[in-house]
């Protein structure tokens, strides 16, 4: 039987063909601490003239965790082959009624705008010829019409899983200001720019440079230490500009392709005409150097108050994230409206939603004394209804008394809601805001 079981495996490994693995799923060893094994999806292969790597898709991970690995990690006696051709007509029929099912009706009325389900793809090819950047940044090529579908709101969509183009990080690392980052997803930038080692971007105007060289020489000429528009907010070393997408566009379209590298739902990179971009600095005698940003619709009909958000990777995990979600909400209440983020949310985004959300409604209930009811705490807060009321259920505190809705605060809870306000270091103070809310309803052309 053991010889036989063998013999059949030996028998599947000849078919597969382990030179030609590609669509393949295989055991990849991990590195220490634990060095066990991972099911994997191999999506690409290359060689350097002394071994062969493998680029694999960990089963059931984030994309952002992604990697090249040496054929000695690969377990081959457990390849599994690709699905048939037929499996995979099944699988992409069914993806497809699904997609239609889900998408969202047309934009009611207002300015029409271009959005690519495939933009990445198409957005590289389109920008594979181009040179590198010098003292302008190059708006990114739209692609073809034929590709292009039209969205309710455009930041935001689900990657399509079997472009194995934009499933591969193109950029290994970038250099920006004083930090080197690693990218967590692919952004279209030009394919001249992916054979380098590392790419480099001006921390002011985000221009994007091939070399050292180039980038010395460009910050030597470079005359910004701000980001364009109007700063709104500044209160110690820190601030947030307003930057209008039609006035702006190059900066405009540059952050968001900047922010592709660190957002897997991230489609938006060409027409950056409908939206405010809200720029977090920290200043110092250099200038403001970039924290992270968020972006929002001029006018939106789902009344979403943020379409992207983020914190540079550097920057994360000292606060910022909710301040830029504080700052979103502060603005809302300005323009006296309840907001909510656009969806879907990347990972982290909700996690970072739900901890703001959390605490500053726990804070809302400790503070009333008297019954209060979700659309007051709306008001209070400028949060949506739905949102509040699928944090209360998160937070496992509404409870049910003779027929009625009751929320009940256990003392665990409040503890937390301590420990997490004794962790916060800095908060908007609303009273240095200066910001006049537009109309953009009345504006017509913006």
């Amino acid at each position: 039987m053991a010889t036989a079981h063998i013999s059949a495996k030996m028998k599947v490994l000849k078919s597969i063909n382990v030179d030609a693995i590609e669509g393949c799923r295989v055991n990849v060893k991990r590195l220490a601490p634990d060095d066990g094994f991972q099911l994997a999806e191999v999506l690409a292969k290359k060689s350097d003239n002394q071994q062969m790597f493998y680029y694999v898709h960990y089963v059931d991970f984030n994309k952002r965790l992604d990697e090249w690995v040496p054929e000695s990690r690969l377990d081959i006696a457990t390849i599994q082959p690709p699905p048939k051709k037929e499996d995979k007509k099944l699988q992409g029929a069914a993806a497809h009624k699904s997609a239609d099912a889900d998408r969202p009706r047309k934009h009611p009325g207002g300015r029409k705008r271009k959005f690519s389900e495939h933009g990445e793809a198409a957005s590289q090819a389109a920008a594979s010829e181009a040179t590198e950047q010098t003292d302008e940044p190059e708006a990114p090529v739209a692609p073809s019409s034929g590709s292009m579908i039209p969205k309710s709101s455009g930041a935001v969509h689900a990657p399509d899983p079997h472009n194995v183009v934009t499933r591969m990080k193109n950029i290994e690392l970038i250099e920006m200001g004083r930090h080197r980052m690693r990218p967590w997803y692919f952004a279209p930038y030009p394919e001249v720019l992916t054979t380098n080692p590392v790419m480099y971007i001006c921390e002011f105007c985000l221009v994007w440079n091939r070399s050292p060289t180039s980038y010395r020489r460009h910050k030597a000429k470079c005359t910004w230490r701000h980001p364009p528009g109007n700063e709104i907010y500044r209160k110690g070393s820190l601030s947030f500009f307003e930057v209008d997408g039609r006035k702006n566009r190059p900066y405009s379209q540059n952050i968001c392709l900047l922010a592709k590298l660190f957002l897997d739902h991230k489609t938006l990179y060409f027409d950056t005409d409908p939206f405010l971009f809200y720029i977090m600095t920290e200043n110092d005698a250099a200038g403001c150097h970039l924290l992270g940003y968020f972006s929002k619709e001029k006018e939106s009909a789902e009344e979403y108050n943020v379409a992207c958000i983020l914190t540079l990777p550097c920057y994360q995990r000292m606060g910022y994230g909710r301040l830029l979600i504080e700052f979103s909400y502060e603005l809302s209440k300005v323009e006296g409206k309840t907001g909510s983020p656009e969806k879907p949310l990347s990972d982290l985004g909700l996690l970072s939603y739900r901890a703001y959300w959390s605490e500053t409604i726990v804070g809302v209930l400790r503070k009333k004394r008297e019954p209060i009811s979700v659309n007051e705490i709306a008001e209070i807060t400028s949060i949506k209804p739905d949102d509040i009321i699928s944090t209360l259920y998160h937070l496992n505190i509404v409870k049910y008394y003779k027929g009625l809705s009751c929320i009940v605060l256990t003392e665990e809870l409040l503890k937390s809601h301590d420990r997490a306000m004794g962790k916060r270091k800095v908060a908007i103070d609303p009273t240095c805001l200066q910001f006049q809310p537009i109309d953009w309803a009345r504006r017509g052309a913006w």
